[in-house]
């Protein structure tokens, strides 16, 4: 546990900026839960008579955590090393996440489920994945190593390793650095599909540059007309003067 600890604490000093010094590293939110979690997760998985007892215990314990730093994780959750949970508020991991090594992760997380049995029903994380603010990742998908969720992004398939995923739903823009042309790309049975606001966007400007043409086709005939009755009256004018004269 103090390897842990060392680990973890180091993990923080090189992540954030804002770590000047371990004390201040050691009033992180994001340390705290993490801790927490460890003894919880210890706690959850003993196979000491009575389990259902160290169960409780474990939830117990998740609950106070979650009461003093705003992150919820349950104590089922398998967590890796180095894992770090920058500013954190609002983070929500599920009971069947797996999370790898030298994670990062920011605030308003979720990693949730979309079944009600008790099966895998929650994400798993490769190493050295950065997770960014408000992102969603749904269902048992796995998240390649070496990859970037954007934030607030909403991601419910699985993203390769070394890929950058953005977007609502979620589409691969960059794989090994390289970035990936969203009509074309096919990748390891990831299908990047376009995102419905970029396509009510499209479509939505289109039919303003449409109106605009229309529009300036009607104020050519517009012209035209003013141009015609104002030639016919002029006519009419001076066969009205021939005949007076």
């Amino acid at each position: 546990m103090l390897g842990r600890l060392r680990e973890d604490i180091g993990t923080a000093i090189r992540r954030d900026p804002a770590a000047r010094n371990i004390w201040t590293v050691l009033t992180y939110p994001g340390l705290h839960a993490v801790l927490a979690h460890r003894v919880a997760h210890r706690l959850w998985s003993a196979k000491v008579w009575p389990q259902e007892f160290w169960k409780l215990a474990a939830r117990t314990l998740s609950h106070v955590s979650r009461f003093l730093t705003g992150i919820e994780i349950h104590p089922g959750a398998v967590i890796g090393r180095r894992f770090f949970i920058d500013h954190g508020m609002g983070v929500v991991i599920g009971e069947t996440a797996v999370i790898g090594d030298d994670v990062l992760m920011y605030h308003q997380v979720t990693l949730g489920g979309t079944r009600f049995d008790q099966a895998k029903r929650h994400p798993t994380i490769g190493n050295n994945v950065l997770i960014g603010m408000g992102a969603r990742l749904i269902g048992d998908i796995t998240i390649g190593d070496n990859s970037k969720i954007g934030a607030n992004a909403v991601i419910n398939r699985d993203v390769p390793a070394n890929c950058t995923a953005v977007g609502v739903p979620g589409r691969i823009i960059m794989r090994d650095g390289y970035r990936v042309d969203p009509d074309l790309a096919v990748m390891d049975n990831v299908i990047n599909r376009v995102d419905p606001q970029d396509e009510v966007i499209r479509g939505l400007r289109q039919r303003v540059e449409l109106l605009e043409q229309h529009i300036e086709k009607l104020g050519q005939h517009l012209a035209e007309h003013d141009a015609y009755e104002g030639s016919r009256r002029m006519s009419d004018m001076d066969a009205l003067r021939e005949i007076k004269e």
